[in-house]
């Protein structure tokens, strides 16, 4: 088929993380819902939907270079997200090969792509500080099951794999002086109980086995609905959907890591032992510029008290080098805070100056050069310390989710890996994707595990 054998098809190209995904699956699901064809290939389509980032450089020129080429196809390009709602109608003048949405335009996305189909030219969005703006996302803000109004996120599953993001809020309110999310995401919105417990219960119901939390600052998750422990109690009800083997949360925030919900995380089951803290720096010095608290010290008994509960749970962590007046001694401190954290997965981005943000006026700016050497250092050191990490989980025994099976080989992830961490591999016998294996590992392959299936 081309695009001129089916009128009206549509393929959606995400980049970013995984809100973006969520965030696709919804746009999907309200052009399918007009009569819109979903297809997978660009190539294939009448229209293309490019869902873009801005939440680094490095990731508004993907998203750029990836507009472009979709261009060339020579079909209608449409940019949604993150870089098209920040921009606006100055990335639009720079790419006039697109058409530019902003996210006000998802409730009526299908009307959108039919004028860009039709070929008729639309206004771009003018920028706004979302943070002033009514929410994103609708929320019950009564919490009743009983209330009017909730609603489970209409979605269609682009990915067919046995585990899928679920929004659990949009937005934050936190000011780090180094990200502009806030700016163009908006403020924190939690979704309501009822919707989330019904979403992960269909989601289950159509052979989803692991759903994965996501928001701007899931430590947040309440606090809007005047109940700031709601998470604690949230994830039992979730873990609870028949056929779902784990409910993971992701973008926790250090400080605000009270003991209720560490407790939770490590202990009620049917949540994976996981903990994704955000910790991006180590120096106090830093991370109060940075607008953000904790230290060395502090991390490290947080760490340790997750461990005393949970002493094999997943820890993953990213990490920012080269903000602003961030001196040798400092790098160095977040080095021995690497040396002595043993984290399972670990990022490392070199600052850069993002539009917008406080941190972009600060003057004690990090030279380049110095920039590039101190993330190729941190770069070395954190893969040398994943891979020392992965070799000390030998001999123990855990669970994979069985996210692949190819040529008699069975890939997944074991309970303390998160999507894009690292895998765990084993012969796939008569495996299939979606199982839930009992395993023992055996062996490392750099940072990812080699394991057998226990009876």
């Amino acid at each position: 088929m081309t695009a001129s054998d089916s009128a009206r098809s549509v393929s959606l190209v995400t980049l970013g993380c995984a809100r973006n995904e969520v965030d696709s699956e919804e746009l999907a699901e309200r052009l399918a819902a007009d009569g819109w064809d979903l297809v997978s290939d660009p190539e294939q389509a009448s229209v293309v939907m490019v869902n873009t980032c801005g939440f680094v450089e490095q990731a508004k020129r993907d998203s750029i270079e990836t507009i472009l080429d979709v261009a060339e196809l020579g079909r209608p390009v449409v940019a949604v997200g993150c870089l098209a709602e920040r921009y606006g109608a100055g990335l639009a003048a720079e790419l006039p090969e697109a058409t530019v949405l902003g996210f006000d335009d998802y409730a009526a996305i299908a009307d959108r792509l039919s004028d860009v189909y039709a070929g008729r030219t639309l206004v771009p969005h003018a920028p706004q500080d979302r943070r002033k703006l009514l929410p994103i996302t609708p929320v019950d803000r009564a919490g009743d099951d009983s209330a009017p109004g909730h609603h489970i996120l209409a979605r269609r599953r682009l990915m067919t794999g046995p585990s899928t993001p679920v929004k659990l809020a949009s937005g934050c309110d936190r000011r780090c002086t180094f990200c502009a999310i806030p700016a163009f995401r908006g403020a924190f919105v939690s979704r309501s109980p009822v919707d989330l417990v019904s979403e992960v219960g269909a989601l289950a119901a159509g052979g989803v086995r692991e759903v994965v939390l996501v928001s701007e600052n899931s430590t947040s998750y309440g606090k809007d609905l005047g109940e700031l422990r709601l998470l604690e109690s949230l994830l039992g009800r979730l873990a609870a959907a028949p056929g779902l083997h784990w409910v993971r949360v992701s973008y926790l925030q250090p400080a605000e890591m009270r003991p209720s919900l560490v407790t939770a995380l490590a202990s009620t089951p049917g949540v994976a032992r996981y903990f994704d803290l955000s910790f991006q720096h180590a120096s106090p010095t830093v991370l109060r510029r940075m607008r953000r608290f904790g230290g060395t010290e502090p991390f490290l008994e947080l760490l340790a008290g997750i461990r005393t509960l949970a002493p094999a749970a997943g820890v993953r962590s990213n990490f920012i080098v080269g903000f602003p007046g961030e001196t040798e001694q400092d790098f160095e401190q977040l080095c021995g805070f690497l040396e002595a954290a043993e984290l399972d997965a670990i990022g490392v981005f070199g600052y850069s100056a993002e539009d917008g943000t406080e941190a972009a006026g600060f003057e004690d700016e990090v030279p380049a050069e110095i920039v590039a050497d101190r993330v190729s250092r941190l770069t070395e050191l954190a893969d040398r310390l994943m891979e020392q990490r992965a070799e000390e989980r030998v001999g123990e025994s855990t669970t994979v989710l069985v996210e692949q099976v190819e040529r008699g080989t069975a890939e997944g992830r074991a309970e303390h890996q998160g999507p894009e961490d690292a895998s765990t591999i084993l012969p796939a016998g008569d495996l299939q994707l979606g199982d839930v294996v009992a395993v023992r590992i055996t062996g490392t392959f750099g940072v990812d595990l080699i394991a057998e299936a226990t009876p």
